[in-house]
């Protein structure tokens, strides 16, 4: 079943108790403890070393793992009494209250947020007076994000008008979503009910999003592992060749490949796979003079084609 962001929160505030009480525990029991596979619990455990009790670094939690066991070397340090500056109190009072203002937020969780920040307040004191006068707005990605955990966590199904870059157009869609992720950027893995496909949405890119009665049930699937990056094209997807000059070699670092060959004038000639090759025609645009696709020839023609237009639009502009 998919996490949402807050309940992951959750577990990683119960397994640092949990690691506390438990030195050396082995990976397997403790995933087990959690309902979680293993490779979940490493990458909580990747995040944990990240956190602390202090915004300027000190004190972070001191925890490793051989695969197999699981070892906090600084419990007693972190489990000293809180005492925060006056700058980090003021953050974390900031941060607090525009949170707590997010769209999607449950009423519980939102209400918990709010007794946590009051006591922060008090406890703060004059120091944590200048929070008050001051606020962040987020951008409209955090909405998003908050729509779509709050799909998530209620199983509930969303309606989305998004951007595609590759086709140059706006779609409406209608999608069970299935998990939250960042890689670079944030992203809402889904079921699309367009496509009857799993797709994979940029937050970014959701010009409207709307929270629907019907229920979410996206069918059965493995979830993919992303720890390859993104972009992970299959052995079956259609083979592509563009030719780069010198000032395209970037192509070779941002796309997946399966092969980079020199070409005399310092150039590049790299064979990519990709299950939508329409979707280099862009490509092909932005590269100008520096590329061209050469294979297959029905999408050269197009990218040509596609050159063409452009540069009548410009003539007669």
């Amino acid at each position: 079943m998919a996490t949402n962001a807050i309940d992951q929160t959750r577990r990683m505030l119960s397994l640092v108790t949990y690691l506390r009480e438990r030195p050396g525990a082995h990976v397997q029991d403790v995933a087990r403890a959690f309902g979680i596979t293993e490779d979940e619990l490493i990458s909580d455990l990747d995040v944990l070393p990240m956190c602390g009790t202090s915004f300027r670094g000190g004190d972070l939690l001191d925890i490793d793992t051989d695969g197999d066991r699981i070892w906090w070397h600084n419990p007693d340090d972190v489990a000293e009494p809180l005492r925060l500056a006056a700058d980090e109190a003021t953050a974390l009072l900031v941060a607090a209250r525009a949170v707590a203002t997010l769209p999607g937020l449950r009423e519980s969780d939102r209400l918990a947020l709010v007794r946590a920040t009051a006591k922060l307040e008090t406890a703060a004191g004059e120091s944590g007076a200048a929070s008050s006068r001051l606020s962040v707005t987020f951008e409209a990605e955090g909405g998003v994000f908050a729509d779509v955990d709050r799909a998530i966590s209620e199983r509930r199904r969303l309606w989305l008008r998004y951007y595609s870059p590759a086709r140059d157009e706006l779609t409406e869609r209608e999608v069970d979503p299935i998990r939250l992720f960042a890689v670079g950027h944030t992203y809402m893995e889904g079921w699309c009910r367009l496509s009857e496909a799993r797709r994979t949405f940029r937050l970014d890119r959701v010009a409207e999003i709307r929270l629907l009665d019907a229920p979410s049930a996206p069918p059965e699937l493995e979830l993919r592992d992303l720890s390859e990056g993104l972009v992970q094209p299959a052995a079956e997807d259609p083979e592509v060749v563009i030719e780069v000059g010198t000032g395209g070699r970037w192509v070779a670092e941002y796309y997946p490949h399966d092969s980079a060959e020199e070409l005399p004038d310092g150039g590049l000639r790299i064979t990519l796979r990709t299950p939508d090759p329409a979707s280099l025609r862009r490509l092909a645009l932005r590269l100008g003079g520096e590329g061209r696709i050469v294979a297959p020839p029905e999408l050269a023609a197009s990218a040509r084609t596609a050159a063409r237009e452009a540069l009548t639009a410009y003539e007669t502009a």
